[in-house]
């Protein structure tokens, strides 16, 4: 199929190109990088730090100064800090856009960390918090700086790790006038040791993330700090020197010190730093009369930071609150709550969205909401000893439960152990419910030894799909003085970690009580406890009024509509010379009940020719295979089929339709071609979902039980992409192909990645599909298989067709046979000697392959008789591989064709 093109005047060309070029130079300019209005310097401070200030370290910073910024107009400051384990290149972005706004910011490496000398102290006032204030000084030096009588105007930003260190500055350092502390701690004695059981993987997670040669065991911690992990990991709980220690680096010892506004901004989706860490230090700071100002998001420690629209919304807050307690611009910022809930998928598959909401005043945990009744009675659980086996709740390694399942959509993964858990269940709930904060639940435990460590947690069980722990968050408690009889048993009230989540109408809300958890220490000696829920859990609420995201910056906007107008001046040259292309749109009447028919097609790059000439035709009721050594067209020949490449010449009829790219015929066609894609972070049901809906069609013809069917993953189905290996992606793959039950299936190596069974299965379903009148075609460089698969076979080879039809025509009589004889050497012996014998192989035991040639079978069988070799069969040999060698001679390599 040959494509011309019009013919255009010179002038005609003349004015398009000129027309084209000022857009294409608009659009360039708009997506340019904007001009930096700032000026970056490293530099090596070295700071005197320590109690007395009796020590010095060295720190790695870089100061980014607005170009207009002088002595005469001086600018106002932020310190901005980095996370655990990170360096002044982790906020290197932030600092950037704070400088553009018109601030000087200063990053630094903390000590321990990177190139800067020192220890790591955890945020130690007399250690990081000092470097922070030395800092500080060197800034309040420097003409460029604002001031307000001497002290600088200057804010204290940070995340984590750094936003510690701001609330604990802030309280060290009166000259701080805003921070911005942002998924941080308020006491690490509560964070390490929740309801006082050791967090024993986040605290690995610390400990193992930095390296030093000189010291193996502690790396670059301060030694106290080193002792103390080590003693608490072994123990699995903490002295009170210990503790004593953690508080050192805690804001909640010196909240009441902090006069500076506080915009504290808290991840939904932590279990390292919850959402009850961010609200004690709320509560702490508003207590003496200091503006305070919360906002929750989707993210957090094990799940990034949440779409790009979350990103905005909180750099808009930060934004407000610096220019107005900072640089003195605008109104005092509303003292109003905002939080955010995942309420679906992106259309477009570009994540999740989000929808924030807003009320007038923060209220807290445990603010009123639904009471749900639960079931079931009193039962016994195992702790296992050393605790092992134990149950997963999480991955809070490093954002590792973002990668394998628990991140903003709050179905993060669990498992739980037979004969660890108690389960307590309602009925399904009969409208949607949202919860915003602590729930609530009053449980009862009996214990042998009067002393036990539990694990609550609160589960959302869907009506169709897996159950799941919102954001992998669950409630470790220690408990002691317990009664060895549940019926002598006093009940307690346990608060679970606050969370965001909806729970679907048709849902039901679980309480599972459990012992081990891989997250948390475990008591290593084996007991049976008894648990018992009393009547209901308390699920809080919150009656936000929706708000917008903020507005796209104008810049990105532009680019949009000039990329449009680029398109429209494109299209009106082309229609204003008529249509660009003679396309014969014309049905085949004859081939209208015909899948598919190739004729003549030919694809060429350049001057190499991938296909030179393929025909063929698959029927209704066939499973054909497309063979062939690499690199003769197989790939070329179904891109083109699937509309991903144009073909040089040739035509595609697909039921009698002429193939293009959009036709509405493809509709009927299904295809995994060249691997198959997937959003990793939505689970395979979903990924499946989303694939139909972009279709349109009506979700009632996707059949996606039978698409489950085929996958057989099982529950799996409901897990995230990410965790599935190559095979269970390959099934996914398959199921897609098959949604809406297409006419013609199109499939390149389905069993890549497949296991022998998983094999087996797939060659059924592929002759189970063909049966109702639809049809296969396969591509597959596994010869049994298509021999056992299929009914049809093509062969190409060098680009074209060389052989096509049934199977067993393609196999024919056989030239090959195999004999079991009483004699293997004197066998081959004789048969090498016997003229017109190509090849003798020897296939195990006392068994031949002799490859014939077209010499009767009788005289091979009389020449080893006479040679007195007895023969105890003869048997016929010829496999599809034998005839597709024969067929394209040998040459099973790449033939320098592209496939």
């Amino acid at each position: 199929m040959r494509i011309r093109l019009p013919s255009l005047t010179r002038r005609q060309i003349i004015a398009g190109a000129v027309a084209i070029v000022l857009v294409a130079g608009l659009v360039a300019w708009a997506a340019a990088p904007a001009p930096k209005h700032y000026r970056a310097t490293d530099q090596m401070l070295t700071v005197r730090t320590g109690p007395a200030d009796a020590d010095e370290v060295t720190l790695d910073t870089t100061l980014y100064l607005p170009k207009s910024a002088s002595a005469s107009d001086p600018v106002p400051a932020i310190l901005l800090a980095h996370g655990f384990g990170g360096t002044k290149q982790s906020v290197k972005s932030d600092a950037e856009l704070y400088a553009e706004q018109g601030y000087a910011v200063l990053t630094w490496t903390a000590q321990g960390f990177g190139r800067s000398t020192g220890e790591i102290h955890l945020d130690s006032p007399d250690w990081e918090v000092k470097d922070a204030q030395r800092l500080l000084d060197w800034l309040a030096a420097r003409p460029e700086i604002a001031k307000s009588g001497d002290d600088p105007k200057v804010a204290a930003v940070g995340g984590s790790y750094g936003g510690a260190l701001s609330l604990l500055l802030a309280a060290q350092d009166s000259r701080v006038d805003a921070i911005v502390p942002m998924i941080t701690w308020n006491d690490l004695v509560n964070v390490f040791l929740p309801g006082g059981v050791f967090k024993k993987q986040w605290a690995g997670q610390f400990f193992g993330s930095t390296e030093d040669p000189r010291n193996p065991q502690c790396g670059r911690f301060a030694a106290d700090i080193c002792r103390a992990y080590l003693d608490i990991a072994t123990t699995g709980k903490a002295t009170p020197a210990q503790e004593a220690l953690l508080r050192r680096s805690s804001p909640s010892e010196v909240l009441d010190r902090i006069k500076a506004p506080t915009l504290l901004i808290q991840g939904q989706v932590d279990t390292l730093f919850p959402l009850s860490e961010g609200d004690a230090n709320a509560r702490g700071i508003a207590a003496t009369g200091t503006p305070v100002r919360v906002a929750w998001f989707t993210g957090g420690h094990d799940g990034g930071t949440g779409p790009q629209s979350e990103v905005d919304r909180l750099r808009l807050l930060t934004g407000q609150w610096l220019d107005h307690y900072v640089k003195g611009n605008g109104a005092a910022p509303a003292d109003s709550f905002t939080y955010s809930r995942v309420s679906g998928l992106n259309a477009q598959g570009r994540g999740l969205v989000t929808t924030a909401s807003k009320i007038d005043e923060y209220p807290g945990l445990t603010n009123a909401g639904a009471t749900v009744g639960l079931r079931g009675p009193a039962q016994p659980i195992a702790n296992p000893p050393d605790g092992n086996p134990a149950a997963i709740s999480s991955l809070p390694i490093a954002g590792l439960s973002s990668l394998l399942g628990s991140s903003g959509l709050g179905d993060g993964i669990s498992q739980e152990i037979p004969g660890q858990h108690a389960d307590f269940v309602s009925e399904p709930l009969p409208a949607a419910l949202d919860t915003a904060g602590s729930p609530r639940v009053q449980i009862r435990a009996a214990s042998p030894t009067g002393e036990a460590t539990l694990f609550v947690k609160l589960y959302d069980i869907p009506a169709k799909g897996a159950p799941s722990i919102p954001d992998g968050l669950i409630a470790p408690i220690k408990l002691t003085g317990l009664a060895k009889n549940i019926a002598d048993a006093v009940p307690m009230t346990v608060v679970l970690p606050a969370i965001v989540h909806r729970f679907e109408a048709g849902s039901r809300v679980g309480i599972t009580v459990a012992t081990a958890d891989t997250a948390y220490w475990s008591p290593p000696d084996p007991a049976v406890y008894t648990v018992a829920v009393d009547g209901a859990v308390t699920l809080p609420a919150i009656a936000g009024t929706p708000i917008a995201n903020p507005e796209v910056i104008w810049r990105y906007v532009l680019i949009a509509l000039l990329a449009l107008l680029v398109i429209a001046l494109a299209v009106a040259l082309l229609v204003a010379r008529g249509r660009a292309r003679r396309i014969d749109r014309s049905v085949a009447t004859e081939h209208v009940d015909t899948p598919l028919v190739v004729r003549g097609l030919r694809k060429e790059y350049k001057d190499f020719v991938a296909v030179s000439k393929v025909d063929f035709t698959v029927q209704r009721g066939q499973v054909v295979g497309l063979l062939g050594p690499n690199g003769a067209g197989k790939t070329t020949s179904l891109r083109v089929l699937m509309g991903l490449t144009r073909p040089t010449a040739g035509e595609i009829l697909v039921f009698g339709h002429r193939l293009l790219p959009g036709s509405p015929v493809l509709s009927r066609v299904g295809s995994l071609v060249e691997g198959p894609g997937f959003l990793p972070h939505l689970t395979g049901a979903q990924n499946l979902e989303l694939y139909w809906q972009a279709t349109g069609r009506p979700a009632e013809d996707a059949h996606l039980e039978e698409a489950y069917e085929i996958a057989g993953l099982g529950g799996a189905v409901h897990r995230r992409v990410k965790t599935y290996s190559h095979g269970m992606r390959q099934r996914l793959a398959i199921a897609q192909a098959m949604l809406g039950l297409p006419d013609l299936l199109v499939l390149d190596e389905p069993t890549d990645g497949l296991d022998p069974p998983q094999i087996a299965e797939m060659r059924k379903v592929l002759r189970r599909y063909a049966t109702g009148g639809r049809a296969v075609l396969v591509s597959s460089h596994l010869l049994a298989e298509v021999e056992q698969t299929c009914t049809d076979v093509v062969v190409m080879h060098r680009g074209e067709v060389v052989a096509a039809g049934p199977v067993d025509d393609i196999v024919g009589d056989s030239p090959t046979v195999q004999l079991d004889v009483s004699d293997v050497d004197e066998a081959e012996k004789v048969l090498g000697e016997l003229a017109g014998v190509r090849s003798v192989a020897w296939s195990g035991g006392r068994g031949l392959v002799v490859d014939i040639d077209g010499t009767p079978r009788a005289e091979v069988v009389a020449a080893l008789v006479r040679a007195g070799v007895g023969i105890d069969r003869v048997t016929p040999r010829r496999r599809l591989e034998d005839a597709f060698l024969s067929l394209v001679g040998g040459d099973t390599k790449a033939s320098g064709e592209r496939s």
